[in-house]
């Protein structure tokens, strides 16, 4: 792999703004003034024609604060910049979608929704990025009651919709249904709203655990998310360190810090195991140790190990269906369908096939086709 401070030096950033179209003495009158006076007096006269006359309807914003930035936390918004461009580059190759890294320099909640408003009008749709738990859930919130375009949180729901969908598949691998216990190893931003979506599927015997150990009602400090989370789950959880929690269980979810489980732990867990271990770039349990332990299904984020559980693979798809088809709001039924479009490009699943590559040529397609028999509140049609 060539040497990535050498790549992004020689690129001196990842994406670039084009003209659709070549100004001359013909065009440039069109394009600007006096002509383009027309498009912005049929605007003002009725706003809806924002979405014909300008690239509003297809222009999304990747904004971050640096707070969550990958494995490497809250960096700051210039060290984020990377990342964002990363996304932008994404979304523009993948799915043609215009998308713009804005890093904002403050991690205040109420700055962040009033800038996002702010800036609203110039985009179609608005991808939330990098921004640590608790503050992203109520950003997120906020925006999506109070702006009339689609607000996703990638690092969330992108993360949710991926794991459901692989976890589909590995389930018909291993021969179990939805009463499998399942312990969430991650309590932040993924982690809620990777438990969150699994309950709207129909699991319901979950253990989530957070830095302090295994949630349960005797925990201290628990904030209204994690109380949410225990008022949904089924499970009998035990005291004490999530490795204790594995006992009996059998799937095991990641979304936390590496290195955290051994063979040992995941031997204690039922026959056929399934682990994703998800944390970048070093996951929870390396997938040769977690073979040692047994597991039947083995899932990361990295992308040199099989069955790569990426957000990457669901957000490009996503908002080429909420563009084309006007869909102001991203609803559970709207995850879940995503999911369920993306674990059925896998006909026959195996252990070491259980979710598309990013690189397949019908993900994109399929995921946006997805999103046709929803309205524009996000229900079905």
């Amino acid at each position: 792999m060539q040497d990535p401070i050498e790549l992004h030096e020689k690129l001196r950033g990842k994406i670039r703004i084009g003209s659709k179209i070549e100004l001359n003495e013909e065009t440039l009158p069109i394009a600007y003034t006096p002509g383009v006076a027309k498009a912005s007096d049929a605007i003002a006269r009725d706003k809806s024609q924002v979405n014909k006359l300008t690239g509003k309807w297809n222009t999304v914003p990747v904004i971050s604060d640096g707070s969550a930035v990958l494995g490497l936390g809250n960096i700051g918004p210039e060290a984020a910049m990377p990342v964002m461009e990363g996304k932008a580059a994404i979304f523009a190759q993948f799915a043609g979608v215009d998308a713009v890294p804005i890093c904002l320099d403050t991690q205040d909640t109420e700055e962040i929704i009033k800038t996002v408003k702010y800036l609203a009008p110039s985009f179609g749709g608005i991808n939330l990025e990098d921004i640590s738990a608790p503050r992203c859930f109520e950003i997120e919130k906020r925006l999506t009651e109070e702006l009339d375009i689609p607000v996703f949180h990638d690092d969330q729901h992108g993360t949710a919709i991926v794991v459901l969908a692989g976890l589909m598949n590995a389930l018909k691998v291993v021969g179990k249904d939805k009463d499998v216990k399942i312990v969430i190893s991650g309590a932040g931003a993924a982690g809620i709203a990777v438990t969150n979506l699994l309950f709207e599927y129909g699991f319901k015997n979950i253990c989530m655990c957070d830095s302090r150990g295994v949630i349960t009602e005797d925990s201290q400090n628990l904030n209204e998310y994690k109380k949410n989370i225990l008022s949904q789950s089924s499970a009998t959880c035990p005291i004490g360190s999530c490795n204790l929690a594995l006992k009996d269980a059998d799937v095991l979810i990641g979304v936390s810090k590496p290195d955290q489980f051994t063979a040992e732990d995941i031997k204690t867990m039922n026959e056929s195991p399934i682990v994703f271990a998800m944390a970048n770039p070093i996951p929870e349990i390396m997938p040769d140790e977690a073979k040692k332990g047994g597991a039947k299904v083995i899932a990361t984020g990295r992308s040199d190990f099989p069955n790569q559980i990426n957000n990457a693979l669901v957000f490009p798809g996503l908002f080429r269906g909420l563009l084309d088809n006007e869909v102001q709001r991203v609803t559970p039924e709207i995850k879940l369908a995503v999911a369920e479009a993306i674990a059925n490009m896998i006909k026959s699943p195996t252990p070491e096939k259980i979710i598309p590559s990013i690189f397949e040529k019908g993900l994109v397609p399929t995921i946006a086709n997805s999103l046709k028999y929803f309205d524009k509140n996000g229900k079905e049609k």
